[in-house]
């Protein structure tokens, strides 16, 4: 990497997801860029940059989950603040892309979420998103700025492949984790299954009928994200019942609200395998499998402010 462009640029951190930021400064070998985040007696957000970004190239770590609507407020004044201080450019780096769910109107009067965000973070003056795993690829039509859409697959299929497992079968717990799934068939050369399953609420599932065999088989349940659990819990019976031996999960997002992981902890799933795209540190499970995607930030980073290209990271 040129030393000068190496010198030119400044990672900043919003208060998300500290360790993950300082595992990517740690990579490339710099320090965190100063800023202080403080809140005005009535909770409003008083930010400011401390240091000189004037014709720099700017990255800033936000994960909008657990708390969005602070984060992603937080986020819009952190490139706000950057703009108004003249950086060159300012690169979004958004690991999990809060609100990125509604992405179409599926039902009379209701918002478009993700186009929203995106437009707010264009016109608050970001340059450039880096993420990881979209829910939708299609989101990255939603910008008028370009977008990396990082995947964390390699990583995660490396860790599943240290399992050794025989007779292994890739399920799809839902339809739509379907694509998922199947870059993992790719990637692993396994067989493959999907659930069919019939959703009552937001929050609750109940499973129809696998499709395909996994009899005597070790199972894979792959899928971006795990909210309250339910989806990958239905799955995980869904098999045992079919006669599945061994039951893992691979996961990029891991929220796990509502109590989630208590019962994947009780659950058949003996591992979930998660990217920390989100904070992890406050569960204590054994069967949580963190994996680390701060390597594949902080390759992208490289590439941006070196203008080469990293459709190597998208494999």
């Amino acid at each position: 990497m040129n030393k000068a462009r190496l010198s030119n640029f400044l990672v900043f951190a919003g208060s998300s997801h500290p360790v993950l930021a300082e595992e990517i400064a740690d990579d490339l070998q710099v320090s965190l860029g100063k800023i202080q985040i403080n809140r005005f007696p009535d909770g409003e957000i008083s930010l400011q940059i401390m240091e000189n970004v004037r014709g720099r190239d700017t990255f800033v770590l936000q994960t909008v989950a657990l708390d969005p609507n602070n984060l992603l407020l937080e986020l819009l004044i952190m490139i706000d603040a950057l703009k108004r201080a003249s950086a060159k450019s300012i690169v979004a780096i958004i690991p999990y892309f809060g609100y990125c769910r509604q992405d179409r109107k599926d039902k009379p009067r209701v918002p478009i979420t993700a186009k929203l965000v995106a437009n707010l973070l264009v016109n608050a003056g970001a340059t450039r998103v880096i993420t990881m795993d979209l829910h939708a690829e299609q989101l990255q039509g939603f910008f008028d700025i370009p977008v990396d859409n990082l995947y964390a697959r390699p990583l995660m299929a490396q860790a599943i492949k240290e399992l050794n497992l025989s007779n292994l079968v890739i399920v799809a717990p839902d339809i739509g984790s379907v694509k998922t799934a199947k870059k993992y068939v790719a990637q692993l050369g396994v067989d493959f299954a999907v659930i069919d399953k019939h959703r009552i609420n937001s929050s609750e599932v109940e499973t129809v009928n696998l499709i395909g065999d996994v009899k005597n088989k070790d199972v894979l349940l792959a899928d971006d994200m795990c909210t309250t659990g339910e989806t990958l819990l239905s799955a995980a019976k869904a098999c045992r019942e079919k006669g599945a031996q061994r039951i893992f999960a691979v996961l990029t997002h891991g929220l796990f609200v509502d109590h989630a992981m208590e019962k994947i902890e009780a659950s058949s799933i003996e591992a979930v395998f998660v990217a920390n795209t989100i904070p992890l540190q406050r569960f204590n499970c054994p069967k949580l499998k963190r994996i680390s995607v701060a390597s594949l930030f902080a390759q992208a980073i490289r590439c941006n402010i070196s203008n080469e290209s990293i459709s190597s990271l998208f494999k």
